[in-house]
């Protein structure tokens, strides 16, 4: 593990839950990541699941405050976890606002300058990190789950969409179901990809999902009580994308949760149950 950086390791559930970083080619900066160890991988290669993190929050945030690894200790699933973004850079106006720019990296390959040299997440989650974990961590490299929270729902749903013979498991909490024609989406897609709005639809799940459905069921959960429901996430276009496509795709609204971990907290054993039921095949 001469290329991880250590940065704490823990032991829990039976396994070890780490904190590392190492410096990413697609990212041209050193990138924070954390991943969960059950303990089925002292005896071998693991299925993992990868979980992007929503606006603001780093590798930790899912890690601490989801209550996953008890969960994964028992499925045998691999945690993995990145930061929302590259950090440190200082690139004009990356830090003016808490929804572009550091902490908001949207899980896309930017095509504008001085964010393309540095801004291109989809590739790092999509291919990089994988490939980095599948060589420093016993993860297997035949089967990999993704999912997400808000712009981190967005970026797990539009990764597996593009990329559906890497991704063998999907799901998502509260997405950003529909980025191109909401607040969110618009001010990072046109700082990120520019003014033609063509560009946008490559990365934007309902629309890609109208188009190319994944081969595998989709499980999305949703808050009815969620404060960005309406203006934000827009869990309706994708029931639209899915009709579209024959997309196979299990949308649940749950009545009184908002967008926050708790919600999260609630529904994860589902999540995990979903994933290892289709990683362990």
């Amino acid at each position: 593990m001469s290329d991880v950086i250590v940065r704490s390791e823990h032991a829990c559930y039976g396994g070890l839950m780490g904190f590392y970083s190492h410096a990413a080619i697609t990212i041209n900066a050193n990138m924070n990541f954390a991943v969960y160890q059950p303990p089925q991988a002292k005896h071998g290669p693991v299925p993992a699941l990868y979980f992007l993190a929503g606006l603001t929050c780093t590798e930790e945030t899912f890690m601490i405050k989801a209550g996953a690894q008890r969960l994964a200790a028992e499925h045998g699933l691999m945690l993995v976890t990145c930061d929302t973004s590259p950090r440190g850079l200082n690139l004009p106006g990356d830090t003016d606002a808490w929804d572009f720019g550091v902490g908001a990296g949207f899980y896309l390959d930017a095509t504008q300058a001085p964010w393309s040299a540095h801004y291109r997440m989809g590739s790092y989650v999509n291919a990089e990190l994988p490939s980095f974990i599948e060589r420093h961590f016993p993860a297997r490299s035949e089967k990999r789950g993704i999912c997400g929270h808000s712009m981190g729902g967005h970026g797990a749903l539009i990764t597996a969409l593009r990329n559906p013979d890497r991704w063998h498991s999907v799901s998502a909490f509260a997405p950003i179901s529909n980025p191109s024609v909401v607040p969110w989406g618009q001010k990072a897609f046109s700082n990120y990809l520019g003014a033609d709005q063509a560009q946008w639809q490559a990365w934007d799940a309902s629309i890609v999902m109208s188009r190319q459905p994944h081969p595998t069921t989709l499980l999305v959960d949703q808050g009815e009580s969620d404060q960005f429901l309406h203006d934000q996430l827009r869990s309706e276009t994708l029931e639209k994308g899915a009709r579209l496509s024959g997309q196979s795709l299990r949308l649940r609204r749950h009545a009184g949760y908002d967008h926050s971990y708790w919600f999260i907290q609630t529904f994860i054993a589902d999540h995990l149950r979903h994933h290892a039921d289709a990683l362990h095949q």
